[in-house]
This record gives C-alpha cells, structure tokens and sequence, in this order.
C-alpha cells in the first residue's frame, strides 16, 4: 500500500458513534453525535469553503453533531480526524439533545426510538 492509501484505510472506519460526546480538536466547541457519514457527503460549496491548507480529506467518517460553543447551539459536520472524546463530562447544550437522546443508567447518550436516520 502506498502512503496516501494507508492514510485512506486507516480512517475509513468510525472512531466514535452515536451518542458520543466529542470536541473539536481546535475549534471551542462540543457536542454529541446524532449521524455518521463514511465519507464526506456534504456539498462541494462547503467542502472548498474549508482553507486548503486545512481541508480534511473526504474519505473518512464524517460527524453531524448537536454542537455548542458554551454561547450558541447549532449543528456541525465534522471530519473524524478534528475530533477528540470530550473527557470534561457534563451534558451537551444543545436544546435538541433532550428531544434526540435518552441516558442509559451507565450514562450513555442513545437515541430515541424513531430518531434514526
């Protein structure tokens, strides 16, 4: 295998999954993931809005998360490779979250039945 497709199997399978809490590897915020994408499935308008000198690749697992800046609450799509588990705790701001989610008693994040995508 040459290296770019190393780089391409290696991220090719999800790190985390519905219902984790994450934060953004640079940007403050966090947030709990409600979809998984396999590979960047959002449209190019918003993929070339990304500087190049930052711009993730596309074959990796994409996030879409109910995220919050600790100011405002909104939905973010994000690469695999700009996320972290958030070890802060504490549950996520989104107003959403409530609607979307159910904890179990380890106090997992699952969603709702009927809330699937």
């Amino acid at each position: 295998m040459t290296g770019e497709r190393q780089i391409i199997a290696a991220v090719r399978s999800a790190t985390f999954g519905i219902g984790d809490v994450v934060k953004h590897r640079f940007y403050p915020f966090r947030g709990i993931i409600f979809d998984v994408d396999p590979e960047f499935a959002n449209s190019e308008e918003w993929y070339q809005s990304i500087p190049e000198d930052v711009r993730p690749i596309r074959e990796q697992p994409y996030y879409h998360l109910l995220a919050d800046n600790g100011q405002e609450a909104y939905v973010a799509y994000v690469s695999q490779q700009n996320l972290l588990t958030d070890e802060e705790g504490g549950e996520p701001l989104h107003p959403a979250v409530a609607e979307m989610f159910d904890r179990d008693a380890d106090g997992r994040y699952r969603l709702r039945p009927g809330r699937a995508h």
